[in-house]
């Protein structure tokens, strides 16, 4: 496929789709897109006033639930109150360089939020899905390292955008490790992954950033960054094009900042297959969480 636009999205009548933080932005849009082609979509949201305003925009069957990443045991409600099969699940809620926060666990919070939860998320409603897992990452993987010693900066001085990198890194490495584990496992299910470009997000007005980076930002973004619908077109093409698992879109233009969704390459470290599979181990111990399919044996 050389082009890709909502025109490409297929019927999607009676498939249910769960999407994270859906109540605005890249979420909204490819929540109210996916409706609009028949599926029944989930909003996974963690203030259900905000979630219902935006099902209100939507035509189509939407229902909002309560889901909050930063909290692991409301994780295992949502997986729990859910008992329909699932065709696509878009692991797209996530948090950009806050000040230092912690989830309900203790977890650094864009690790635990942008990562763990969906980690967790995931694995718990495996047995359900049908179709596609699509996890939404970001081009500042490329500047993003795993610190096994000290994931949670713990230890060190806090660096907002080095602890963002190593989240949406994470993101990468658990969608390529995924798709190994559902190989072995014999599962049709396809792990895929995508990035926005630069898309003028409420992401980039994270609570508590400082007004001057925030100022920056927005003068930034105002001349470069496309729109939440043109941002939201690579996870659209993660979630429904007819691509391999282990896939990773974005948007085909200049740097990869906006454009026409198309396959697109990764850092040396989100290809290391070792890496995946030890953050993979440690997820498993931070989260209690693991993979339900059967065989993940390590290829030989």
């Amino acid at each position: 496929m050389t082009s890709f636009s909502t025109a490409d999205i297929p019927d999607m009548t009676g498939k249910t789709v769960v999407i994270t933080g859906a109540n605005s932005g890249l979420g909204r849009s490819n929540a109210r897109e996916l409706a609009a082609r028949g599926a029944r979509v989930i909003l996974a949201v963690r203030d259900l006033s905000k979630g219902r305003d935006a099902a209100a925009t939507m035509t189509g069957d939407v229902e909002v639930r309560h889901l909050d990443l930063t909290d692991l045991s409301s994780v295992r409600a949502f997986a729990e109150n859910l008992a329909e099969p699932v065709e696509v699940l878009i692991n797209n809620a996530g948090v950009m360089v806050p000040p230092l926060g912690r989830t309900a666990e203790g977890f650094e919070l864009q690790f635990g939020t942008n990562h763990l939860g969906h980690f967790a998320l995931t694995n718990l409603l495996l047995p359900r899905i049908t179709g596609r897992v699509v996890t939404v990452s970001s081009n500042g993987h490329r500047a993003g390292s795993i610190n096994f010693e000290d994931l949670n900066w713990n230890q060190r001085p806090y660096r907002a955008m080095q602890a963002y990198g190593q989240s949406k890194l994470a993101n990468l490495l658990f969608s390529a490790e995924l798709q190994r584990r559902l190989t072995a496992a014999g599962s049709p299910v396809l792990a895929t992954s995508a990035h926005p470009g630069l898309a003028s997000t409420n992401l980039l007005k994270s609570p508590g950033k400082r007004p001057r980076l925030e100022a920056f930002q927005q003068w930034f973004l105002h001349g470069l960054a496309q729109s939440d619908d043109d941002g939201a077109l690579p996870t659209l093409y993660a979630a429904v094009a007819d691509i391999p698992g282990n896939s990773y879109a974005g948007p085909g233009g200049l740097l990869q900042s906006r454009g026409a969704p198309k396959l697109v390459g990764r850092s040396r470290a989100a290809r290391d297959g070792d890496l995946a599979r030890r953050l993979w181990t440690v997820s498993e111990e931070l989260t209690g969480v693991t993979f339900p399919l059967g065989s993940n044996a390590t290829p030989a």
